[in-house]
């Protein structure tokens, strides 16, 4: 195996799994749980925004 058969080979590799990846970024499956991970930055200021304001109503 010379040089350039590694190189095509290594090349398939690579473009399989950019694909693989793209799939799986880009699937109707994995949506919901993207779109939770997006919204977890304004749950956590939502939370201690909640927090702050309880604590100084007692």
């Amino acid at each position: 195996m010379d040089y350039g058969t590694f190189q095509g080979i290594l090349t398939i590799i690579v473009m399989v799994t950019f694909v693989g990846i793209f799939y799986w970024a880009y699937s109707s499956r994995s949506k919901k749980k993207f779109d939770e991970a997006a919204n977890l930055v304004f749950t956590d200021k939502e939370l201690a925004e909640m927090s702050k304001d309880s604590g100084e109503q007692k």
